[in-house]
């Protein structure tokens, strides 16, 4: 699955209007609003994975606590601790498994991943991600997927976020790309490992999701 294959000049141009779409790299794409339709039935879903699957603050096998509290949904959950980063089948909180994936979900994340160029997407996990305000993502790369031909699907509810899309090292300078209430971002194909993360989330009030951000993040990782 290759995406779709435009390329950007130099510098970042201004996003588009709301509705609209941009290439951020090969096979990445910005997708403005493309979960508004969705957002009620979206956030009604992520309490009640929340109610099933609490939110924790992880711990990173180097021993520090992330800012951002997570949680799953799907056959699959990531997970991080002294151990390691993994997919697990159950919730090492409860001994369960986690939360069947909500079909508002899978729908959307199927939907943004077609029109992104990769059809057929049938994500097995979803890490549901709540930021606070000061809370951040440090750049990585997603590698712990079995199948790296199979995109990542990242939604943003509630408050506005600054992502960062970089290259294939670490050390490359990333695009800040705005991110508001109902965008969704899908890379894949020759982006697929490229880092990317979220600055801190700076003071806000949201009218649906308060002093918070969600973010819901779809993989084939199995």
């Amino acid at each position: 699955m290759g995406g779709r294959q435009l390329s950007l000049g130099l510098g970042s141009p201004p996003q588009p209007a709301r509705g609209g779409e941009r290439v951020l790299a090969p096979g990445a794409l910005w997708l403005g609003g493309a979960a508004l339709s969705r957002v009620d039935a979206l956030l009604a879903d992520v309490h009640r994975v929340a109610a099933a699957a609490p939110f924790r603050h992880m711990e990173t096998p180097g021993g520090f606590v992330m800012s951002v509290a997570m949680t799953n949904c799907g056959r699959l959950g990531w997970v991080t601790d002294r151990s390691g980063y993994r997919y697990t089948e159950l919730d090492p909180q409860s001994g369960q498994p986690w939360p069947a994936m909500p079909e508002s979900f899978l729908a959307l994340a199927r939907e943004a991943a077609a029109r992104a160029g990769y059809p057929g997407f049938e994500p097995d996990a979803c890490l549901v991600n709540r930021y606070a305000i000061g809370a951040r993502m440090t750049r990585h790369q997603d590698r712990n997927e079995r199948d790296l031909g199979q995109p990542i699907v990242s939604v943003s509810l509630g408050l506005p976020a600054t992502f960062q899309f970089g290259g294939p090292e670490r050390s490359d300078r990333p695009e800040r790309v705005p991110l508001e209430h109902g965008d969704v971002v899908v890379w894949g194909g020759p982006s697929r490992l490229r880092f990317h993360g979220v600055l801190r989330l700076p003071e806000g009030e949201h009218p649906l999701t308060g002093p918070f951000r969600y973010n819901l993040t779809f993989r084939k990782a199995g």
